[in-house]
Formats: structure tokens, sequence, C-alpha cells
């Protein structure tokens, strides 16, 4: 790393360019970075944010502020405790933490459009810029996922993961690993230990090891990574979780459409666990029958709000390939659209189910789809 001196001294910060104009003001605010009033950091680090990573856009100052920040993370000043250090978390933790986060938060904006040719609206110098750094931030990051303070390490592993999306920086993916694996026998933290594993598979690594921990939310994490796709084992976890779909809402505190401002969603993880476990299911059997236990227990979870995340891609499965009128419902259809039909909270303001039922042939009508279940069944 360079000496963080040296990265405000030799930058020509005036010919740089942040949101607001000329980075003129950039190195006084990274100074303020390590005030010894939290107040001073916490305002300096707002404006840093709303500069140069406005909207998480990147510019020309931006790179080198990355570059003096990643070089400042070991100084005893970043490990201040405030509770406003960024907008986004309010929890009392170490400016360390928010500095982390921060990074990943740049790590990300540059990885946007790097391997599908995408534009992320930067021009192409800034965006190229930050991307000849990462390397050199993930050497000052990798050694705080060893952190003692769990705040931190929380932050580590989402800049880590934010970094190793380049695909330059892939092949630090084992060496990091191996430190993942360690750490999570050491933790008593459940969501801490879920995102390693999370995390571990979703790099590709085996997290086949965890299929047998005694923790169920554990095993369900490790069941999902793509390396799981097959396993017979994990499959069982994962059907054997949503057969109890209230038991995983309560394993982690996860944002909802009613509280979208309650916990933090689990990296890695598009939406809420139990969906993920929905999707995952569906995606590794060709066989409705297997999952009518899974979709019947998650009838009473489901609403008119949450027929993209649970019922409709049920719905997609259990008619694979559309529904035609001339044949009859199989009995798991049977069963399931009639677990739906009892369920009143799913036809409130049917013009956001429409489509899915269109899309399947089925009717959207609470009555039309009643209709349909009287008329004679075949037998098993």
């Amino acid at each position: 790393m360079p000496d963080p001196r040296s990265v405000l001294e030799h930058t020509d910060w005036a010919a740089l360019e942040h949101a607001y104009g000329p980075a003129r003001d950039t190195p006084f605010r990274l100074v303020q970075l390590l005030d010894e009033d939290p107040e001073v950091q916490a305002g300096a680090l707002g404006m840093l944010d709303m500069s140069v990573l406005h909207q998480e856009s990147l510019y020309s100052a931006t790179a080198p502020a990355a570059l003096y920040v990643a070089a400042v993370l070991n100084d005893p000043r970043t490990m201040t405790i405030h509770d406003n250090y960024s907008a986004w978390d309010e929890r009392p933790r170490p400016l360390r933490a928010a500095l982390l986060e921060w990074l990943g938060m740049i790590a990300d904006s540059a990885a946007y459009g790097e391997t599908t040719g995408e534009d992320d609206g930067n021009d192409p110098r800034d965006t190229d810029a930050v991307r000849a750094v990462r390397g050199l931030i993930c050497d000052a990051v990798l050694p705080h996922l060893r952190a003692t303070d769990p705040t931190v390490r929380e932050a580590a592993l989402g800049a880590t993961t934010a970094l190793l999306q380049s695909p330059g920086l892939a092949g630090r993916i084992p060496e990091t690993t191996q430190i993942l694996r360690g750490l999570i026998p050491e933790s008593s933290d459940r969501r801490e230990r879920a995102a390693a594993v999370l995390t571990i598979g979703a790099w590709g690594e085996d997290s086949t090891s965890w299929l047998a921990d005694p923790d169920p939310a554990i095993r369900a994490c490790a069941a999902l990574s793509p390396g799981c796709n097959g396993n017979a084992k994990a499959m069982r976890i994962v059907l054997q979780a949503l057969l109890d779909p209230a038991t995983v809402d309560s394993w982690f505190l996860e944002p909802t459409p009613a509280d979208p401002w309650a916990g933090h969603p689990l990296p890695h993880i598009e939406g809420r666990l139990r969906h993920a476990l929905l999707t995952t299911a569906i995606d590794r059997t060709s066989d409705f029958e297997e999952l009518l236990p899974a979709a019947l227990a998650s009838v009473p979870f489901c609403s008119n709000l949450t027929i993209a995340d649970d019922w409709g891609p049920l719905l997609a499965a259990a008619f694979p390939f559309g529904h035609d009128q001339k044949t009859p419902l199989t009995p798991a259809q049977h069963r399931y659209l009639n677990a739906l039909v009892d369920h009143d909270v799913c036809w409130r303001h049917t013009h956001l189910i429409t489509s899915w039922f269109d899309d399947i042939g089925l009717p959207p009508a609470r009555n039309a789809i009643r209709a349909l279940l009287t008329e004679p069944r075949p037998r098993r």
C-alpha cells in the first residue's frame, strides 16, 4: 500500500472531479476521517459518499480517495465508535466497519458491466482507474476478515466479496475461502457463519461439509450452493426446511415487504432466505409431486403481493407445459389449487396476479378456479 500522506500530496486533486465539480475539497475530507471527533469523522465520510461515490457513480477522484481510505484502515483512529457513520447503517460501530463497507460499494460499482459489457454510465477512464487499484484495496481489506470486532468482520466480508467480482482477482478466491473456513467454527454468530457459508458456495467452492452442520440454518445455506445441484442430501435439506416456513423466517432478521428496514439481507440471496430455498427446490426438480408438501406449507405465507416470490413460480412448476383445458388436473395440481383458493389474501387486487395465470393458461379469477376444481379428476 502507498503511504496515505503520499496519496494526499502526490495527487493533483484540482485536476480531478467528483459529483460537484473539481475535487479540491476531497483531501480535506479524507484527513477529517482521522479526526479525534467521531462527529467530524461521520460528516467527512458522508461528504465523501455524496461526492466521489454519488449515487454509486464513479469519478476521477474516486480511485485515489479509495486508495487513501484503504491505506488508513489500520489506523487506530478508525476504531472510534459512532452510531451514524453512514446513512445506510445506524448501528453503533467503528468507523473502520463503515469505511470497509464504503470500499465495497466502490468495488461493486466498478464491477458493474465488467463481464457483460453493459454500460455503467461512468466515464470509462474513471471506471478503469478504480479497477486498477482493486488489488491494492483487496490487500488492505483481507486482514480484516479476522478482526476481533464482528461489525468489522462483516463489513470486510462484504467488501471482499465485491472486490473478488473482478476477473483479475479470481485467483485469490481459494486462499480467501481458506480464511473463511477457519473462521466459521470459531464464530458463535449464526448470521456470520451463514454469510461465510453462502459466500463460499457462491464462489463455487465446496460447501458440502456444512450439510452436516448441527444448525439447520447453516445446513440450509450450504444446500443453496450451486455446487450442491444434484446432491440428494442437499435437496432433502431444502425440502425439509420448507415444510416449516415460520421456522425458516425466524432464523435471521430479514427485510420484509411490511418492514423493509428490518434486519439485513443475507449475502448472495435475492430476497428472503425462504424464497431462495423455494427457488432452489423448484430449479432442482421437475416433479411437482416432490414439491407439493413444501408448496402446501407455503400457502399460509402467500399473498397477492408475494406471487413473484412463491406461489407464482410454484404454479409454473405445477403446470410446466401450461394448462390444457381438455386435460384433467393431476391430484397434485388439484390439491395445490384447492389450497390457494381457500387462502383469501391471494385473491385481493387480482391485477397483480393476472400475468402469472395468463402465462400458464389458468383463469385468474377465484370462482373460475373453483369451477375448475369441481371437474372430474384422474385416478393417481
